[in-house]
């Protein structure tokens, strides 16, 4: 055992004193909140949309001329003559020229350079708004009963509990979710390599040999994989820490003054219920909307955050554990990286295999026997339990899917151990699953 920790020592403070390490660890979530807080700022202040575009109409059909509005990124002025506004359009100083032929048919937009996408979609959907209301006037039809027969009914998720109803956020438990699976898909493959890695070049350097002169094989894999393994926690650990508390800092700047606005919201809801009993649900969801912010704060809220932390750093150390003895068996089956490709695609298929369902059908259905399943197989459960755990999986199935996990960490690691023993001292022969087979039978 003592020999098991002073290499978990070494293998874990060679890394975490890196300078690559503390950059990486620090500089990561401040990266991460800084892009999240541009995007949040940039959306609710429709910003990077760039200027105003000024649109030059020529309406042969009648139906538009007066009736285009425009908006924070479109600007309308009706011109006369076809042949004369397209003639002088370079020299015009318009970004756009609209023309709309007497028979509302083949409407061509103009610009100096291609129209973009989102300025060519606003104009259309425009001309679509003032168009089918001319022709339900021409058909004497209420355009507003239509509207009105047309509104579509929005359902509110809620969730009932011992202490009763709350709201369900769905997308808030689909977007962590994902999130979670894939910073474990992702970890898993990257701390994995790293003991691959440092397997390999003990081997080829021939370190190896002095190494094993002290130590037992299965001490040096065990401590090598428990070093890297608790590297990677202590990252995720700090991640976690740095990413709670600029998430706090930059949504109190983004949110201004939460008790004012909490006050401004409240009396707002008192007017409305004045006026009428759904102003005041109606306040409330105006007022969610437009702070994305605190938006995103109360789907938090909803969500068992601590339960997700825990059972995150859980699933990640236990799932490494597993796939890293894996890939320590196959590091000390070859001289160099290009020949483990042969061993790495059967090792991580069942990671590659759940990425893709978890996209499908586990968000879609946590409780279906297939997500369950996934999540109680050992080398699919890091991914599968991560997504189901924002939905409220029951205790008993965390419980289940973290003990057959140790197990599995257990068993895989037994195996691993066999071919790892003989593998390490073999050079120059390049290896088969046929003679992984007889290394893993040899006696000790």
């Amino acid at each position: 055992m003592h020999k098991i920790l002073l290499i978990i020592k070494r293998e874990y403070f060679s890394r975490v004193k890196k300078k690559s390490f503390l950059l990486v660890t620090f500089l990561v979530p401040v990266l991460f909140i800084g892009m999240f807080s541009l995007i949040v700022y940039l959306a609710a202040s429709q910003g990077g949309l760039g200027d105003k575009k000024k649109v030059e109409v020529v309406d042969e059909s009648g139906w538009f001329a007066g009736k285009l509005k425009g908006g924070k990124t479109i600007e309308y002025s009706v011109a006369g003559d076809y042949a004369t506004a397209k003639k002088e359009f370079l020299k015009s100083g318009y970004d756009y020229l609209l023309y709309i032929p007497a028979t509302v048919t083949n409407i061509q937009l103009f610009g100096e350079k291609t129209p973009s996408a989102m300025h060519s979609g606003k104009i259309e959907e425009e001309l679509s708004r003032i168009a089918v209301a001319r022709r339900l006037g021409d058909a004497h039809i209420d355009s507003a009963m239509l509207a009105g027969a047309q509104k579509q009914v929005s359902v509110e998720p809620k969730q009932i509990t011992e202490n009763g109803e709350k709201d369900a956020h769905i997308y808030a438990a689909y977007g962590v979710g994902l999130a979670c699976a894939f910073l474990i898909y992702m970890s898993l493959f990257l701390y994995g390599a790293q003991v691959m890695r440092g397997v390999i070049e003990e081997k080829v350097s021939r370190i190896i040999e002095v190494i094993i002169s002290s130590v037992k094989p299965f001490q040096l894999m065990l401590g090598k994989i428990i070093g890297v393994g608790m590297v990677g926690l202590t990252q995720f650990v700090l991640w976690i820490a740095l990413t709670m508390l600029l998430s706090t800092v930059a949504g109190t700047a983004l949110t201004g003054n939460k008790g004012k606005a909490m006050q401004q919201i409240q009396q707002s809801q008192g007017m409305s219920e004045q006026i009428g009993g759904n102003g005041a649900h109606q306040t409330e969801i105006t007022a969610a909307t437009d702070n994305p912010v605190a938006s995103l704060m109360a789907s938090l809220d909803s969500l068992p955050v601590t339960q997700i932390v825990l059972c995150f750093l859980f699933y990640f150390f236990f799932g490494y554990m597993l796939y890293s003895a894996l890939f320590a068996a196959v590091g000390s089956a070859v001289d160099n990286e290009t020949e483990t490709q042969q061993f790495i695609l059967p090792v991580t298929l069942p990671l590659i295999f759940t990425i893709i369902l978890s996209q499908t059908v586990i968000v879609n259905n946590p409780d279906s026997a297939l997500s369950i399943w996934l999540s109680m197989i050992p080398f699919t459960a890091p991914i599968a339990m991560m997504i189901r755990i924002p939905f409220h999986v029951p205790p008993i199935q965390i419980a289940a899917s973290m003990l057959l996990m140790v197990l599995g960490f257990l068993v895989t690691t037994w195996v691993a151990a066999r071919i790892y023993r003989v593998g390490i001292l073999m050079y120059g022969k390049k290896a088969s699953y046929k003679e992984l087979a007889k290394w893993f039978m040899y006696k000790e």
